[in-house]
C-alpha cells in the first residue's frame, strides 16, 4: 500500500506545482499584454470588416500585427513615440513592396535593402529589435496580401494598413496607461519570483555536497540567475521607478529597493562558505542555514504569488531558527587572530549575514503589507529618470555602425543575402511554395548570434509541426467564421506575449494565426495542402536562416574584450564609491546616489559578460574566447562585489561599535589600490598596510580583514584578466564605454 501511495503522492506534488507555475505565467506582466494585443486585433478586424469590407479588414490586420512588435509593458513616459519609427517607417515600405511585388527585378534588391536597414536598428538595442521585427514584417505582409491592380489599389491596401496600425498605437498608448498601476505590480511580482529563485540556488551552496556542486553545475547556475536577475530588476526599475509620488507607487518602489538590498545580501551570504564546508563541526549549522534562506524563498514566492492576485500579503512573523540565532548572536572573543580566523568565528559572521537576509525579508513583508512600515525611496524619488532607462531616440548609435566589425552591420548584411537568396529558392522551387512563409522563417530564426539562431531553429520547426496540428483540426472541424477570427486575435496575442519568453510557444501561435488567417483570406484552399506547404516551407526557411548564421559572423570572442573592460571599469567605480565614509551620512546624499547607480551599473556589466560566455558555448570550438577562464572572471567579480557589500553593510549596520575616523584611511587606501588594480593595462599595484595602534577593538578588524580579502581578490582578478588572450584595442574601447555608463 505504501509503495503506491508515495507516488501518487509525488505525482499530486508535481500537479500542483505545475499549477501554480501555470497561474503564475498567466498572471504574468507579459500575458496580460499579450492579451491586450488579442482584444485590439480582434476590435479593430471588426471594425475595419464593417465599415470598409473583408479584404481592408484583413490588411488592418496586417498593420496591428505590425506595430504590435514594440508594444511591451513600459513606463507611460515614451511610451507614443516609441511605435513612431514602426509605423512611419512601415507605411511606406508596405506601400513599395506592394506596388512592386510583380516587378521582380526591383522587388528582390527592395527587400532585401528594406532587410539591411530594418536590421541596423540593433543598434539601438533592446528598444530597437522590436522595429526591426515590424519593418520586416511590413514588407512580409505587403508581399502577402492580395495582389493590387495598379497604384490606386496599392494605396487602398496601404491606407486599410495604416488604419490599422494607428488604432493599434492609440489603444496600446491607452492600454499602457490604465494598465500601468497593474504592469507596475506584475512587474516587481516577476523580480521577486527572480530573487527567490536565486534565493534557492544559494541555499543549495549551504546544503548540497560538492559532488551535487559539480554535477548540478551550481557555481554556473547561479551566475545565470545572476545575470537574469539584473534584467529583470532594470525591467522593473523601467516600471517602479517612473515618477513615484503616489503612496502606493512609492510604496512598490520600496519593495523593490528592498529586493535589490536582498539580492546584494545573498551575494554576500556565501562568503567564507568554502572554508567552513572543509572545517569539522560546521555541518548541522550549514544545514539549518541552508533551510533558513530556503524557507524565506518561500515567503518571497508568496509574497510575489499575493501581488499577482491583488490580495495583501499575509503577515509573516518567521523567527530564525534557534541555532542560527545562537551563532549570531554570540560575542567574538577578544583575542581572535582574524588573520587566519578559527572556524566559529567565521561560522558566526556567516550567521550575522544570513540575519541580514532573514532581516531583509521582514521589512520587504512588512513594507507590503499596507500601513505597517512607510516606505524609504527618497533617492528614486527625487532622481528616478537616473535609474530608467531612455526611452527616446537619438542618432548616437548611428557613427558606430559602419565598423566593419560592427555587429548590427554584419547581421543587416547578412539578414538581406538571406531573404534575397529565400525569396529566389521559393520562386524556383516545383511545388508552387509561398515564398512569403519562407522569408517570415528567415526573419524569424536569423538572429545576431549563433546560439540564438540555433536555439529558435529547432522551436520553429517544432512549432510549426504543432501548429500545424492545431490549425488542421480547428479547419476540419469547420467551425463558424467569428470563431476562427477568435483563434486568430487569441493566437496573435499568445505569440506577442512568449515572444521573448519562450519562443516555441510563439512558433506554434504564429503558425495557427498565419495558418487561420490564410483560409479567411481564401476559403478554397484545402487545408491539407496549406499545412503540408507550411511544413516544406519552414524545412527551407530554417535551412537558409542556418547557413546564413555562418556568413559574416560575429562571433562572442569579439566583444567579450569589450565587455570584460566595460565590467572592470565598473567593479573599479564601485569600489571607490562603496568604500566611501560619506555613505554613512544617509540615503538622501550624493554620494549614496552615486554609489547605488555604480552598483547597477557593476551588476549589469556582469549579466552581459555572463550572457556572451553562455552563448559562446553553442559555437564553434574554434572561435569560442576561452570559457573556462571567463567564468573564472566572473566568480571573482561577484565575489568582489560580495566582499565589497559585506564591508559596506558592517559599516553602516553596526557603525556604533567602531569609530569611523581612523577607518578613513584604510578605507581610502583599499579604494585607490583596488581601482588601480583593475585599470587597463595596470601593473603590480602596491600592497596596502592596513595595520594601526587603534584597529584593534570592536568591529575594525572585521573591516580590515574585509578589505584586505577584497584587494587579494581585485589582484587575483587583474591576473586572471591580464593572462585571457584578448585585443588590447578591444580591452581600452570597453573600458572606457563602462565609465561612460
Amino acid at each position: 500500500m505504501a509503495a503506491t501511495v508515495e507516488p501518487m503522492r509525488e505525482a499530486g506534488r508535481r500537479a500542483g506545482e505545475f499549477l501554480r507555475a501555470a497561474l503564475r505565467t498567466a498572471l504574468s506582466a507579459h500575458v496580460t499584454n499579450g492579451l491586450v494585443a488579442a482584444a485590439a486585433l480582434l476590435l479593430i478586424s471588426s471594425l475595419v470588416h464593417l465599415l470598409a469590407g473583408g479584404e481592408a479588414a484583413a490588411v488592418a490586420m496586417a498593420g496591428v500585427i505590425v506595430v504590435t512588435a514594440p508594444d511591451h509593458p513600459a513606463p507611460r513616459r515614451g511610451k507614443f513615440t516609441h511605435f513612431l519609427p514602426a509605423v512611419l517607417l512601415g507605411t511606406p515600405l508596405f506601400f513599395a513592396v506592394a506596388s512592386l511585388r510583380d516587378t521582380v527585378a526591383v522587388l528582390v534588391p527592395l527587400l532585401m535593402a528594406a532587410t539591411f536597414l530594418a536590421f541596423l536598428c540593433a543598434a539601438w538595442g533592446k528598444r530597437g529589435l522590436p522595429i526591426a521585427a515590424s519593418l520586416v514584417f511590413a514588407a512580409l505582409f505587403a508581399l502577402a496580401s492580395q495582389p493590387a491592380a495598379g497604384p490606386a489599389a496599392a494605396m487602398r491596401q496601404t491606407l486599410a494598413f495604416s488604419v490599422g496600425a494607428w488604432l493599434y498605437i492609440f489603444w496600446a498608448t491607452a492600454a499602457n496607461a490604465l494598465l500601468n498601476h497593474r504592469y507596475r505590480v506584475l512587474t516587481l511580482a516577476d523580480a521577486l519570483a527572480g530573487v527567490a529563485a536565486l534565493m534557492r540556488a544559494q541555499a543549495l551552496q549551504f546544503t548540497a555536497t560538492p559532488q551535487v556542486h559539480r554535477a548540478t553545475a551550481l557555481a554556473d547556475r547561479l551566475i545565470g540567475l545572476q545575470a537574469r536577475l539584473a534584467d529583470e530588476l532594470q525591467g522593473a526599475r523601467n516600471l517602479l521607478l517612473e515618477d513615484p509620488t503616489a503612496p502606493r507607487r512609492l510604496q512598490l518602489a520600496g519593495m523593490l529597493l528592498h529586493a535589490i538590498e536582498l539580492r546584494d545580501h545573498l551575494v554576500t551570504s556565501a562568503l567564507d562558505l568554502d572554508a567552513l564546508c572543509d572545517a569539522p563541526g560546521q555541518d548541522e549549522l550549514l544545514q539549518v542555514l541552508g533551510q533558513e534562506i530556503q524557507a524565506l524563498a518561500g515567503d518571497v514566492e508568496q509574497l510575489a504569488d499575493a501581488l499577482r492576485l491583488g490580495r495583501v500579503p499575509a503577515r509573516i512573523g518567521r523567527r530564525r531558527p534557534p541555532l542560527a540565532a545562537a551563532a549570531a548572536a554570540a560575542p567574538d572573543p577578544r583575542d581572535a587572530d582574524l588573520h587566519a580566523p578559527s572556524p566559529g568565528l567565521l561560522a558566526r559572521a556567516l550567521a550575522r549575514r544570513v540575519g541580514h537576509v532573514h532581516d531583509e525579508v521582514l521589512r520587504l513583508l512588512e513594507l507590503a503589507a499596507r500601513g505597517e512600515r512607510a516606505p524609504d525611496a527618497r533617492v528614486v524619488r527625487t532622481a528616478w529618470q537616473l535609474f530608467v532607462s531612455p526611452t527616446g531616440w537619438c542618432w548616437g548609435p548611428l557613427p558606430g555602425l559602419w565598423r566593419r566589425d560592427a555587429p548590427p552591420l554584419r547581421h543587416g548584411v547578412r539578414a538581406a543575402l538571406a531573404i534575397g537568396t529565400g525569396y529566389v529558392v521559393g520562386a524556383a522551387i516545383p511545388w508552387g511554395s509561398h515564398a512569403t512563409w519562407i522569408l517570415m522563417t528567415i526573419a524569424f530564426v536569423l538572429r545576431a548570434t549563433l546560439s540564438q539562431t540555433l536555439e529558435r531553429r529547432d522551436s520553429r520547426v517544432a512549432g510549426t509541426l504543432l501548429g500545424c496540428v492545431v490549425a488542421g483540426t480547428l479547419l476540419y472541424a469547420h467551425v463558424p467564421p467569428p470563431v476562427l477570427l477568435l483563434a486568430v486575435a487569441l493566437a496573435h496575442g499568445i505569440a506577442h506575449a512568449f515572444v521573448l519568453r519562450r519562443y516555441l510557444v510563439t512558433a506554434v501561435a504564429a503558425t495557427v494565426l498565419a495558418l487561420l488567417q490564410s483560409h479567411l483570406l481564401n476559403g478554397a484552399s484545402a487545408p491539407v495542402f496549406d499545412v503540408a506547404e507550411r511544413l516544406l516551407d519552414t524545412l527551407l526557411g530554417v535551412a537558409i536562416a542556418w547557413i546564413f548564421s555562418y556568413v559574416l559572423p560575429s562571433w562572442e570572442r569579439a566583444q567579450v574584450a569589450a565587455l570584460l573592460a566595460r565590467a572592470l571599469a565598473a567593479q573599479a567605480r564601485h569600489a571607490q564609491l562603496a568604500l566611501r565614509l560619506g555613505q554613512l551620512q544617509g540615503v538622501s546624499t550624493a554620494s549614496e546616489l552615486a554609489w547605488r547607480l555604480a552598483r547597477r551599473e557593476a551588476f549589469d556589466s556582469l549579466s552581459a559578460l555572463a550572457q556572451a560566455v553562455q552563448r559562446s558555448l553553442a559555437e564553434p570550438r574554434s572561435v569560442r574566447p576561452p570559457v573556462a577562464e571567463l567564468q573564472r572572471v566572473l566568480a571573482r567579480s561577484y565575489q568582489l562585489l560580495a566582499q565589497l557589500t559585506a564591508t559596506k553593510t558592517m559599516l553602516l549596520r553596526r557603525r556604533h561599535l567602531v569609530d569611523l575616523a581612523p577607518l578613513q584611511a584604510p578605507l581610502a587606501q583599499a579604494a585607490r589600490t583596488i581601482a588601480a588594480a583593475l585599470a587597463p593595462a595596470a601593473g603590480q599595484p602596491a600592497p596596502p598596510a592596513f595595520p594601526s595602534p587603534q584597529l584593534h577593538a570592536g568591529l575594525a578588524p572585521w573591516v580590515l580583514r574585509r578589505l584586505r580579502l577584497a584587494v587579494e581578490i581585485a589582484d587575483d582578478l587583474r591576473a586572471d584578466a591580464a593572462r585571457l588572450p584578448l585585443p588590447r584595442a578591444a580591452v581600452a574601447a570597453g573600458a572606457e564605454d563602462g565609465a561612460t555608463h
